[in-house]
């Protein structure tokens, strides 16, 4: 399922790959026109539509053709990058860049087009767009506040419209067909050229394929997570040969690690989150996670982050994980054996806990004499001591309050733990 893993190509392969991306997108500008200022500029004087046209042509179809790949099951969009929206900085951006674009006649893109076919007034643009990024890295810091504000993550005009995707295509395809009638009759007004009936019969056949295609994707509408599950052998295999499952001991050693951000989310019921919990933990029901709210949160976490599911054992985190994954969750797992395993490797005092009989997987294995929350030095391993803890008794792993009696044992695990990252690939006239 695209997209395609090519992180295993490097030197001349992933060179070819990207520069032959690069050859193909440049040529298409040049071919448009967009290696030159007059017709760049001719747009803010409503003589030349092209740039409009074509660019919202290329989003239409985009839209539409990526929309129709992951609805059938050939794209998972969860691995595709989306730009975090930065409201405020990206509407003062856009009309910097937009100033810029009608005082120098290019865009970042078209420039380079310019300038790779050796016209001086594109290299000239360049050299001062290079000039400008050195300047913003050099200043940026005495603005960064404004700069990272209104930070609203991975947001989509789905997620801005409450609409599904295949909805919100069908009509971006419609306003942009409206667009394209309302630039051919500005182009009429004042352009001293107007396009041949022949040439618009063409844009209108093109406009009812594209109309028609946007129907199909809404119709066709998106997988939902059980079947993503059922289509992605990659997930499936990743279970059957337990890469998602953390040893316990593992959890314990990356909550040590100051470079990243770890969340256990505890699936359990409050009764038995209250009666022991790993420290720190936020307890959740399953159900509140696939929430819209959740969902961003999760999402949106930085690449530096990563969350473990828990619950009694792991059946619960582990239908939780699938669920959650096939929506675009990543750097999830699941701790393996749950909070029975982790009592087991790290045992409360025996004046508060006793081991219980049960055959039920998510049923608790340890009886325990009232509820100790995260209080125990059991829920924080990683610790040496804590003002926290309230241990009530002598016990070989705790003999004074607030410290452990005992280190508690090394134990071995296989390290399973390896942080995803989308890469953010830029494209476009920026």
């Amino acid at each position: 399922m695209a997209p395609f893993d090519i992180a295993h190509l490097s030197g001349l392969p992933y060179a070819l790959v990207f520069g032959a991306i690069g050859f193909g997108f440049g040529a298409v500008l040049e071919m448009a026109g967009f290696g030159d200022t007059r017709k760049l500029a001719a747009q803010f004087y409503l003589r030349d539509m092209t740039v409009l046209k074509t660019m919202f042509t290329a989003i239409a179809v985009a839209a539409v053709l990526i929309a129709f790949a992951a609805g059938i099951g050939v794209l998972d969009m969860s691995r595709v990058y989306v730009n975090p929206t930065y409201l405020w900085p990206g509407i003062v951006g856009g009309l910097i860049m937009g100033v810029g674009f009608v005082i120098g006649g290019f865009c970042p893109g078209t420039s380079l087009v310019a300038a790779a076919t050796l016209k001086v007034d594109g290299i000239f643009f360049v050299l001062g767009g290079l000039t400008g990024v050195w300047l913003f890295g050099e200043s940026v810091s005495s603005f960064e506040t404004f700069w990272i504000s209104s930070n609203m993550g991975r947001f989509t005009l789905p997620d801005w419209l409450g609409l599904s995707t295949g909805t919100t295509v069908l009509l971006v395809v419609l306003m942009a067909v409206l667009m394209f009638w309302g630039a051919e009759k500005i182009e009429a007004r004042f352009s001293p050229a107007p396009a041949a009936a022949p040439r618009r019969r063409r844009h209108l056949a093109g406009a009812a394929v594209l109309a028609g295609a946007a129907v199909v994707v809404a119709a066709v509408g998106q997988l939902t997570p059980e079947q993503r599950w059922q289509r992605s052998a990659k997930l499936q295999a990743m279970v059957t040969d337990r890469e998602i499952f953390v040893h316990p001991a593992e959890v314990v050693a990356l909550r040590t690690d100051t470079s990243l951000q770890v969340d256990v989310l505890d699936l359990r019921s409050e009764h038995d989150f209250n009666l022991f919990h790993v420290g720190g933990a936020r307890r959740v029901d399953p159900d509140a996670l696939e929430t819209p709210e959740e969902l961003k949160r999760l999402r949106d976490r930085p690449p530096s982050s990563v969350v473990f599911l828990v619950s009694n054992g792991e059946d619960r985190a582990l239908t939780t994980w699938r669920q959650l994954v096939t929506l675009g969750v990543g750097n999830l797992y699941v701790v393996e054996g749950g909070v029975n395993r982790w009592l087991e490797l790290y045992p409360a005092p025996a004046c508060v806990a006793e081991r219980a009989t049960t055959a039920a997987p998510e049923e608790p294995r340890w009886r325990l004499a009232y509820a100790t929350g995260a209080s125990l030095p059991s829920a924080w391993p990683e610790l040496a001591s804590s003002r926290e803890f309230r241990v009530p008794c002598e016990d070989p792993v705790s003999h004074a309050p607030g410290e452990h009696g005992e280190r508690w044992p090394a134990h071995a695990y296989a390290k399973r733990v390896k942080l995803q990252t989308k890469a953010a690939v830029k494209g476009g006239c920026g």
